[in-house]
């Protein structure tokens, strides 16, 4: 039987806000060995707010090379995720939430995104792990399209 927020265990909190703040800040440090240790084998990820098409459920691993193909392309970014809340939570599984602010910078140029994440989640034997995250954008500002291309191309150059 799931549980509320209100009656989820603290620690139960804790590794999950932990296990998504891994994704985000190992992003940001390129620490990819910590991004992929917060997600199952295959994860489904649904971007569909911010560039159409459709969810797309792949193996971690290939969604992991996808983001290190162009976020050490700009010159920082800084993935900012906050209000955490626990939906539900189960013996194996879990739901949560969190809004988020993802600045991207190439020089003195930025593209900036808020919104929010959904996410389920799963206990591994490690702990928990990361089985599916939508992103809900809510807004931007700046050259999106511009940004990553820039970003793609200087890490293609670095290869």
């Amino acid at each position: 039987m799931a549980t509320t927020v209100a009656a989820a265990e603290p620690t139960l909190h804790v590794e999950i806000v932990k296990t998504i703040t891994s994704i985000a800040a190992g992003a940001d440090r390129h620490d990819w060995g910590r991004v992929r240790s917060a997600m199952s084998d295959e994860i489904t990820t649904d971007y569909t707010s911010l560039f159409g098409g459709e969810p797309v459920t792949q193996p971690a691993d290939d969604l992991v090379k996808s983001w290190a193909g162009f976020l050490p392309g700009f010159d920082s970014t800084h993935h900012m995720v906050t209000n955490h809340t626990v939906t539900s939570a189960a013996a194996d599984t879990a739901t949560a939430e969190a809004d988020f602010t993802a600045t991207h910078r190439i020089g003195d140029a930025l593209w900036v995104l808020g919104g929010r994440y959904s996410y389920r989640l799963s206990r591994s034997d490690a702990g928990w792990i990361v089985t599916s995250m939508s992103m809900h954008a809510l807004w931007e500002t700046g050259d999106r399209a511009t940004l990553i291309g820039q970003a793609v191309e200087r890490v293609s150059g670095k290869k």
